[in-house]
């Protein structure tokens, strides 16, 4: 079952918690101090530690080094958060630090072993945690507050920057593509209303006394928990689709559920054990299927709308307008547009792999066989069929102030916001009371003003 946050994100999300479960005992000390603000040595150590988590290899000096500066840079960030009196905001720590006790809780299978885990009780992680999401989002408020004090970037600028730039250094801007679509979709209602009479009548073989794991082995389109006989393992209600876990926490263990929608497809439900607001259940996963005939009937009509239009009897747009069902494209003319940035113009990275094998041999006005692909709506789409035009192809080039102003004026900007970043750590480490322990000495710091902090 794809729940909202998959088991491999889980992991990762567990990697990255800095009060990892020591498994060993140190002696702690403080090994920098940053105005008001300590390191210490264990800090440290629960860096190094996740990074181990994560599969990175460690070398031992030159990563604790690298480590260190960073932490001591952080604290830079969060005394001048504290000074602006920036504030966090509440309501979405909260959301964060829930969702990160939702997925370790299910990662490590309840609270008795998130506890045992971390050493630590889960009030008490709720409470590190908490501090940390905190302390995060003032530290990015912060950065944030230093982008945005530069002056607003000019098309003088640019000009400048493109002026003075090593040509060899100037940004390359790749192919793109522009292109409009006719769609239509098959009859979903009809495959839905088909995929729950085969739930239904898997349900009724359970009712029936067949077992509710042989049938999630041979039916369940779960790929994850079918081989498991439908078992998803105790888990945080709030891992799942609201639908899912609302169902599962009002059965009682052993029975079934009705029909449940999320936007996975169709689920039954059998409850194995609750324990406050955690559960264990199984599930059988079912999708709407579309036929042969589906796809036949659409592209015949899709055929006959491109002969139509390359006859010259009608423009793409009037059809896109009237017969297309992408309620996105058709008042554009069937326009496309990336739904990350909302440009016309699509890398070939950002084009669906069905879309992008249907025009890459076009030329621009050419229209495309029909296809079936994907829509982006949802996770994963739903299905659609389409035609597709290419309207222009914009060869890779170097930038020019006429052709990618856009594109230029994000290299300035960002490359200003850095600098007054970069900026800004230089002049606090210059007047900001840094004491940094000589064991540290020999580091091969980014920043030489750091070297002066060394206790001598």
């Amino acid at each position: 079952m794809k729940i909202k946050h998959t088991i491999a994100a889980i992991a990762v999300l567990l990697c990255m918690i800095p009060a990892g479960a020591q498994r060993y005992k140190t002696i702690d000390k403080s090994i920098a101090v940053v105005g008001n603000e300590l390191i210490t040595v264990s800090d440290l150590e629960n860096e190094i530690q996740m990074m181990r988590a994560q599969g990175q290899g460690v070398s031992d000096r030159a990563t604790r080094c690298r480590l260190l500066e960073n932490m001591m840079q952080s604290k830079l960030f969060l005394m001048q958060a504290r000074l602006d009196s920036l504030t966090v905001n509440q309501d979405m720590v909260e959301a964060s630090l829930n969702e990160q006790m939702a997925r370790v809780r299910t990662a490590l299978g309840g609270d008795e072993q998130t506890e045992a885990y971390f050493g630590k009780s889960l009030y008490q992680l709720r409470k590190d945690w908490k501090q940390q999401f905190q302390d995060n989002s003032l530290i990015q408020q912060e950065q944030g507050e230093i982008a945005k004090s530069i002056p607003e970037i000019t098309p003088w600028d640019v000009k400048q920057y493109l002026d003075t730039a090593d040509v060899d250094k100037l940004p390359v801007i790749p192919i793109k593509y522009k292109m409009s679509q006719i769609c239509l979709y098959p009859d979903r209602e009809k495959a839905k209303m088909e995929c729950k009479q085969r739930l239904l009548a898997l349900r009724e073989r359970i009712m029936n006394g067949e077992k509710f794991s042989t049938l999630a082995r041979l039916y369940s389109e779960d790929p994850g928990s079918s081989r498991k006989g439908g078992e998803l393992g105790m888990a945080s209600r709030d891992i799942f689709w609201p639908a899912f876990s609302d169902a599962a926490m009002s059965l009682k263990p052993g029975s079934i559920s009705q029909i449940v929608e999320t936007p996975d497809g169709f689920h039954i439900i059998q409850v194995i054990e609750k324990k406050g607001d955690m559960f264990n259940a199984r599930h059988i996963l079912l999708k709407p299927k579309y036929t042969e005939e589906d796809q036949e009937k659409a592209f015949k009509m899709l055929d006959s709308l491109k002969t139509v239009i390359e006859k010259g009897e009608t423009k793409f747009e009037t059809i896109a307008f009237y017969r297309s069902e992408d309620p996105a494209t058709r008042t554009n003319g069937g326009q496309m547009a990336d739904p990350n940035t909302g440009s016309a113009y699509f890398e070939i990275d950002q084009i669906k792999p069905e879309d992008y094998a249907a025009v890459k041999d076009l030329q621009p006005g050419e229209i495309s066989e029909p296809i079936a692909s994907r829509d982006n709506e949802g996770r994963d789409g739903n299905l659609v069929y389409k035609i597709i035009r290419l309207d222009k192809i914009v060869p890779s080039h170097t930038a020019t102030f006429e052709n990618d102003y856009t594109e230029l004026l994000n290299v300035v900007q960002n490359s200003k916001q850095m600098e007054a970043i970069d900026q800004f750590i230089d002049k606090k480490i210059a007047e900001t009371y840094i004491i940094i322990d000589p064991i540290f000495g020999d580091c091969d710091f980014s920043r030489e003003g750091w070297k002066a902090k060394v206790r001598k």
